[in-house]
């Protein structure tokens, strides 16, 4: 009997769907990916009220879910962070045979495990491949450096490797990126909204804290001398409080809320990317075989690491 390999997903969400269409152009599985996908945007649109249903989330539940065909994906619910915390139905697993791919042992299988921060479960060793926001890498492990960070294909040169054994393999080309922003009253009229813009500029520059980290990484350190990081409050919108600030660096997809608020959208100083990741420590032989041809198909962060 061959092999079933976990693989950490995100249990929803922009990441997640990104994932399964990866899966689906790799390995052919268009209805399972739709299917998982189409009940995902259905319940969340139910959690956000724009829908409604005459049966309550756990009959939705037992009806989505089939226990006893591991091919057949199941899910789970997960309390939701927004005023009353429903329970949210998301992705919780689903096991895919790789047969008939020349590239894996025969027999071998990759169970897809949905959870909350998949590149902490990376970090402890839980799974040896995974998915999950190139964000949370910088936030936690790239090391903070004068120069600043500008590709996702530059990240493992700054993970220190006493810290993790987990490794960025390559993105998912699912981009939106940290953007500078700024009001133009902020900004000369002759000056480009970039880096060098921050190297001459002193005052507040806002950002939503848990980004701190991710900011000074991106930046680099050197551009922050006479900087003092803002964050929003709980109850302003992140581009609102932005304008009040002057300048900004918020995620953005087109900028239009940006916009709305007065701001002038400067450089696009890092994306935003879900990555396959792997863990060193834990790869065998057909894991390894697994993680190339998931990662079949890349360029610049693939070639860059040597794969």
């Amino acid at each position: 009997m061959g092999e079933t390999i976990p693989i950490a997903i995100p249990r929803k969400g922009r990441p997640l769907e990104s994932v399964l269409d990866r899966l689906a152009d790799q390995l052919g599985i268009d209805d399972l990916a739709d299917d998982i996908s189409s009940t995902l945007r259905h319940e969340k649109a139910l959690t956000k009220g724009s829908l409604s249903s005459d049966r309550d989330v756990y009959h939705r539940l037992a009806a989505y879910s089939n226990v006893d065909e591991p091919t057949e994906p199941e899910y789970t619910l997960f309390r939701d962070d927004r005023a009353g915390k429903p329970r949210r139905i998301v992705f919780d697993s689903v096991t895919i045979p790789l047969e008939g791919v020349d590239a894996v042992p025969d027999g071998t299988s990759i169970q897809l495990v949905g959870r909350e921060e998949p590149f902490r479960a990376l970090r402890t060793h839980e799974f040896a491949l995974g998915f999950d926001s190139a964000d949370l890498v910088l936030e936690e492990v790239v090391e903070l450096r004068p120069d600043p960070l500008h590709r996702i294909a530059d990240v493992n040169a700054r993970i220190d490797p006493t810290d993790t054994d987990v490794r960025v393999v390559t993105g998912l080309g699912d981009t939106v990126y940290h953007t500078l922003m700024a009001t133009p009253d902020a900004t000369p009229p002759s000056e480009s909204i970039d880096r060098a813009f921050l190297e001459e500029y002193t005052g507040s520059l806002c950002i939503v804290p848990r980004y701190e980290r991710l900011v000074q990484a991106v930046l680099g350190t050197d551009i922050l001398d006479g900087i003092e990081f803002e964050y929003p409050t709980p109850a302003v919108e992140e581009e609102a409080a932005i304008a009040d600030a002057g300048v900004g660096v918020y995620l953005t997809v087109t900028g239009s809320t940006a916009r709305e608020h007065g701001l002038l959208l400067g450089e696009q100083l890092f994306p935003s990317e879900t990555v396959l990741m792997e863990n060193a420590a834990e790869t065998t032989a057909p894991i390894d075989a697994v993680r190339a041809l998931l990662a079949d198909g890349e360029t610049e962060t693939e070639l860059a690491l040597g794969r």
